[in-house]
């Protein structure tokens, strides 16, 4: 198993520049971040960078199967280095928060198309959307704190 990203990329017959080890870095120290995360954070660590060149090189990356390109409707194309494996993910409608979820059923595709029309399926891509603990606990907060001004008003109201 190569560990070495230099290593992985000159398995992957791909040119080793600082710039691809750092988006690679980039990814796998956050997972799920946007191409401007990523050009935030490369910057941060070798300096000047465009972001085409951030868009170049995680397109190599993601063609190359290194990282993964996810992208949820209404939502920038995100990036991760979880590869591999099938999982899924949950999006918060508040928020945006993405995080990774274990597939149910284990293997690829874990969902079975009722008329392949042709199609050799190798994957399915599924997103669970809903809300995340923190927007559901936001909401409960302001849910409670308007009934409490409620309540006040109607005890003023009746004075």
């Amino acid at each position: 198993m190569v560990t070495d990203a230099a290593d992985l990329l000159r398995q992957r017959g791909i040119q080793v520049t600082a710039q691809r080890l750092a988006v690679l870095r980039a990814v796998a120290g956050e997972p799920h971040i946007t191409a401007d995360g990523v050009a935030e954070v490369v910057r941060a660590e070798i300096g000047a960078i465009s972001l085409q060149s951030v868009y170049d090189a995680l397109g190599v990356l993601v063609a190359e199967r290194l990282i993964r390109r996810i992208q949820p409707a209404g939502s920038p194309a995100r990036f991760e280095d979880r590869v591999g494996d099938n999982h899924h993910h949950l999006i918060c409608r508040i928020c945006g928060s993405l995080v990774d979820v274990d597939c149910a059923v284990g293997s690829a595709p874990c969902l079975t198309a009722v008329d392949k029309r042709g199609y050799q399926i190798d994957e399915a891509e599924v997103a669970y959307w809903g809300r995340c603990p923190d927007c559901v606990a936001r909401a409960r907060r302001a849910s409670r704190s308007d009934s409490s001004r409620r309540r006040r008003r109607r005890r003023i109201a009746r004075k």
